[in-house]
């Protein structure tokens, strides 16, 4: 059976040429005569493997060397508790941006820990779009200010970064990292779950800058605590290690691409073709606000919802696979990471003009 252009929000299709090489390598890595998921994690050959990863990373990202790269487990999910286990630091607030479900997560946890100031909701809206920049307004006191980049449910990013001043930034960046460059020197933490944009679900990336670590809650779990496992390397416990090392594939293929730059312009050119074809027709239209747009999740709807069904049933006869829209939504959503081709995103613009014409 051929591959299928899979716009899967998450676990997310994966690079072919990395996974021809981890098939290649499966049983045996480089001469070691075993498969890298068979390897202890404090051997050389994993310690060679999770070091180069980091260091990829570090250059694609321009990581400065006052950050902490972290490879954990748990998702981000479990970040969403971690955060203010962490950076709390003796405050009893922490500001929060509610721009959807991902969002809404994060504040729910952090409430459990301490009092969350929710600066900004676009619920109202239905979560169409983001709150205008200038409305934002951040209370001094907070340990730190957190928002979602991109909701990957609603497919509302924001164009621009959050100014917080001193008071850190997190951000979620689950379906936006190594889209594109990155300032990462704006940011007191990012964290994000793998299976979109990194690697293979099980794994999660956080760099926390140096200054915010070392001070928990009392009754953190160590494996939870940031210094204690950046001074273990990510090894205070066994890590994701096949995933760990397939998302090192995926950092050097993004190298061998020109980097984070050369990423942004395909991704830039993939989510445009798609929109496009979305405005260019009564028969499709999207929710969000033209303003924040994702590139990474398009969501997009049909004028008569009854055909639906047809149109899923007809993508998936075509090879385009995972196309429905998460159940809080409805309608369709296109997922496209990094490692959806081109020829996947004009693929689907084919079908849809196709489908239009036999149904419009």
């Amino acid at each position: 059976m051929s591959r299928v252009f899979n716009f899967s929000a998450g676990p997310a299709m994966l690079p072919e040429p990395v996974l021809q090489q981890a098939r290649d390598e499966m049983l045996d890595w480089r001469g070691s005569g075993m498969s890298v998921m068979e390897m202890s994690h404090r051997g050389k050959a994993f310690i060679s493997i999770a070091e180069q990863a980091e260091a990829d990373l570090r250059e694609l990202l321009a990581i400065p060397d006052n950050y902490r790269v972290l490879f954990l487990q748990g998702g981000a999910s479990l970040q969403f508790a971690a955060i203010p286990m962490n950076l709390l630091r003796g405050a009893k607030r922490a500001d929060y941006i509610n721009t959807g479900a991902w969002s809404k997560k994060a504040i729910a946890q952090a409430k459990q820990y301490c009092d969350v100031n929710v600066v900004a909701s676009t619920e109202e809206s239905g979560f169409t779009c983001v709150p205008d920049e200038a409305s934002l307004a951040f209370d001094a006191d907070a340990a730190y200010v957190h928002y979602t980049p991109n909701e990957t449910i609603g497919g509302v990013e924001f164009p621009y970064i959050p100014d917080t001043g001193d008071i850190p930034l997190v951000a979620d960046m689950s379906s936006t990292i190594l889209s594109r460059p990155l300032d990462v020197s704006r940011f007191g933490l990012i964290y994000a779950g793998a299976q979109k944009n990194i690697g293979p679900a099980g794994l999660t990336i956080v760099i926390v800058r140096d200054d915010l670590i070392g001070e928990t809650l009392p009754g953190t779990p160590g494996v939870m605590d940031y210094k204690a496992q950046a001074d273990a390397g990510s090894m205070l416990n066994t890590p994701p290690t096949y995933s760990w090392y397939l998302a090192g594939l995926v950092f050097q293929w993004l190298k061998h691409l020109g980097g984070l730059a050369s990423m942004a312009e395909i991704n830039r050119r993939k989510a445009e073709k798609l929109y496009a074809a979305i405005d260019a027709t009564d028969f499709y239209s999207s929710p969000v606000e033209k303003s924040c747009r994702s590139w990474m999740n398009v969501p997009f709807t049909l004028a008569d919802s009854e055909l639906d069904k047809a149109f899923l049933e007809g993508a998936e006869a075509a090879g385009l696979a995972t196309l429905k829209g998460h159940r809080s939504v409805g309608g369709m959503r296109a997922s496209i990471y990094n490692a959806m081709p081109e020829e996947g995103v004009d693929a689907l613009i084919a079908y849809m003009q196709e489908f239009e014409k036999k149904h419009g």
